[in-house]
């Protein structure tokens, strides 16, 4: 074999296959040096360890690489992009493996062995390799094989004796967290990786080039989508130096300690360099100092200080600073510039590919079931982040749990083996779970997609077609819209006389969708504080955009939106939200993954500049329902409702004339009410059985019409 030949490049695993001992390389490889597929061999890197060797996929052929997950990596101690060579090794089957838990609350005893067993069954192991198994739940433990017998490259099987050692105190630790455990972040893993790794592992590449190599990284975005997670990930791929604080533990009570704790952390750093320093929660410790009153002199010396240690005049050396916050506007804009945070990387809120990537990765260890479909999962999840999505697997093992709950005897020590087996999550367990699950990215402006289907909607055809159009088709046939360079609407405007469907219209486009739905009323946006009305319309936008796409649905529009210079909209404040709200649908900044569906009565009071292309491009008149309609409207209103055999919708739409859906809701609820106080009155007479069924006639909807009319009157009146 030529060893020259015989090098391949380190590059992640697939989600598929971590913590399986798998590496894939390309077949004509394997072929050309004598392997075959699902063979046990010996990765050569600074240390020796056991794989078994897969072909990769079509896509990743014709290239000498070697895709290998984070534990792999830390036993043959190589990182990605370095070279590592495949060696022959005969395994044997191994009759009995020592393992111990390296984390943190494994309390695992021998009865666990057997467990244990079935999740590692076929991994081929080395002593002082380390394995991850991924038990019931979320959770992974990893172990450390302290024996194996026979000694030397074994095979686990279904007949190898598991035995668990003791943890030793003080030695434990949590899961050590790889690039493959971080979900749909690809593209910002590998900038992050490019600032940080480079200038740790080659700085004479920067010297060449005759640049200062980068010295910070800020990352950002909504709480839960990873950062933290991610510079853990860094942490634990390099082998530099790493010293993880957060923001608050750097203040202390007495004069110029804070600052001597920040140099601290510096100092220390810098003599066990290459290094990374984290700090969790920036803006907690670097707020803008204009904003700081008088009384903040503490806080002050603390932004300075932290300055002065990323840009100044003493050169902090190989230290690399990673920041990680939720409010980068609040931090202070001299920590923002180059030479001291030389790239922001923004880490969104995951799109339906990286949620699906990110379920993947929580439900390894999950038993589950034939009929969980993860792909469902992760279009239903809409403006759930990792965090949410985390909670949401978490939840649906607990709901599995609670299922045999019951036949758990409490006064065992552990439970049995054969229970354990039993378990599995369905994706019933899944769909109870997100009733319990809300999504944080939209929380505050969080509402439950309506049940309202096209089919409840009666009539308007045509409306129900054109909004499926604007609305339905560029998520569901976006690669048309791309090649054609077609954009899909902003907004669309429903109007027409109350009661006729405006707002079912849209209640029916939200569940029909898909998609995340915010529902604002306009009242609620004005507050009589200077500039706080304009800036919760910017919220909301903000909103509706980082959880895109998003149907924003605003009813009632006209009371949001008056006309300026109007009595209605005279005021200074609704001048400036209408303003506001003009801008945000059609500025500078394009409004993108973001519809807004309104709705009102009175067209006529809208600010024309709302009306034009480019903010509502679409004007659907909901008109009244004419006679076929009306009786469509009946048909929904009386579904499963026990009619008597005279009683015709087509004859009720007739003497309806001039009605709308609302008051055809109305008649038909009056109409049941009437029949159900005739059947209650005649019970207490005893003039029926309480077992005879129970019929609604033409005369109790005579009479619901007749009582409509009459109110319809007063109210003109």
């Amino acid at each position: 074999m030529d060893e020259t030949q015989n090098k391949f490049k380190v590059k992640e695993a697939l989600q598929k296959d971590v913590g399986r001992a798998i590496c894939r390389i390309d077949p004509e490889s394997i072929r050309q040096f004598g392997f075959s597929a699902g063979e046990v061999v010996l990765l050569q890197g600074n240390r020796k360890t056991p794989v078994r060797i897969m072909p990769c996929y079509p896509e990743d052929r014709g290239k000498q690489s070697i895709q290998m997950d984070g534990i792999t990596r830390a036993n043959a101690q190589v990182g990605l992009e370095d070279k590592i060579q495949i060696l022959k090794v005969d395994a044997n089957p191994a009759s009995r493996v020592v393992l111990q838990s390296l984390t943190n609350g494994a309390r695992l005893k021998d009865e666990d062995s057997r467990y244990i067993g079935t999740l590692i069954d076929g991994l081929p192991v080395l002593k002082g390799d380390k394995l991850r198994a991924s038990l019931f739940g979320t959770k992974s433990t990893e172990f450390q094989v302290l024996e194996t017998s026979p000694e030397g490259v074994v095979q686990i099987n279904t007949s190898t004796a598991i035995r668990m050692k003791s943890d030793l105190p003080g030695e434990s630790k949590s899961a050590q967290v790889a690039y493959e455990d971080i979900g749909g972040l690809g593209l910002q893993v590998r900038r992050i990786r490019e600032m940080i790794e480079l200038p740790l592992r080659f700085p004479q590449l920067f010297d060449r080039l005759g640049i200062e190599p980068p010295k910070g990284v800020l990352l950002h975005g909504p709480p839960g989508t990873g950062k933290t997670l991610t510079a853990r990930a860094v942490a634990n791929e390099t082998d530099a130096f790493f010293i993880s604080i957060s923001g608050p533990e750097i203040m202390g009570k007495f004069y110029g300690e804070s600052e001597a704790r920040i140099r601290k952390v510096f100092e220390d750093a810098s003599s066990h360099a290459p290094a990374i320093i984290f700090i969790d929660e920036i803006d907690a410790i670097a707020p803008k100092r204009e904003d700081m009153g008088g009384e903040k002199q503490v806080e002050r010396r603390v932004v300075a200080q932290l300055l002065a240690l990323m840009d100044g005049l003493k050169s902090r050396g190989q230290v690399v600073v990673i920041g990680a916050t939720n409010l980068p506007n609040a931090l202070d804009p001299a920590l923002r510039r180059p030479g001291r945070f030389d790239r922001e990387i923004i880490i969104p809120i995951p799109d339906k590919h990286a949620r699906q990537e990110i379920l993947g990765i929580h439900t390894r260890g999950m038993p589950l079931d034939e009929d969980v479909r993860l792909d469902i999962l992760a279009e239903k999840t809409h403006g759930f982040v990792g965090a949410d999505l985390e909670a949401l697997t978490r939840e649906a093992a607990m709901i599995t749990l609670r299922k045999i709950l019951p036949e758990i005897d409490f006064n065992l020590s552990s439970i049995p083996y054969e229970t354990l087996m039993t378990l599995q999550v369905k994706m019933l367990d899944f769909q109870e779970a997100m009733k319990e699950v809300e999504p944080s990215a939209i929380r505050e402006f969080f509402v439950e997609v309506p049940s309202v289907k096209w089919e409840e909607v009666g009539g308007l055809e045509g409306i129900k077609q054109e909004l499926e159009e604007a609305i339905l088709w560029p998520l569901d046939y976006a690669d048309l819209f791309q090649k054609t360079g077609a954009k899909p609407s902003k907004g669309i405007l429903l109007h027409g006389p109350s009661g006729t469907g405006k707002t079912l219209l849209a209640k029916a486009v939200a569940n029909e969708s898909g998609v995340n739905f915010i529902s604002i009323k306009g009242p609620e946006l004005m507050n009589k504080f200077i500039g706080e009305s304009e800036r919760a319309v910017r919220d909301v936008f903000k909103k509706a955009k980082q959880a895109s796409p998003t149907i924003l649905f605003i009813d009632e529009i006209d009371t949001l939106i008056p006309k300026r210079g109007s009595e209605i909209g005279g005021a200074s404040v609704s001048e400036r939200v209408i303003g506001q709200f003009l801008t945000e649908m059609d500025g500078i900044e394009e409004l993108q993954g973001v519809l807004v569906l309104a709705a009102t009565n009175r067209l006529d009071l809208i600010d024309e500049a709302l009306l034009r292309s480019g903010r509502f491009d679409l004007h659907l008149e909901v008109p009244k329902p004419d006679r076929r309609n009306r009786e469509r409207i009946f048909e929904i209103h009386t579904a499963n409702k026990p009619l008597a055999e005279e009683v015709s919708c087509s004859t009720l739409a007739e003497i309806t004339e001039g009605m709308v859906g609302a008051d055809i809701e109305f008649i038909c609820r009056k109409a049941v009410m009437m029949a159900i106080r005739e059947n209650i009155g005649k019970l207490k007479t005893s003039e029926l059985s309480a077992d005879r069924p129970i019929y609604i006639t033409n005369q109790h909807f005579d009479k619901a019409i007749e009582q409509f009319k009459e109110m319809s009157k007063q109210t003109v009146n």
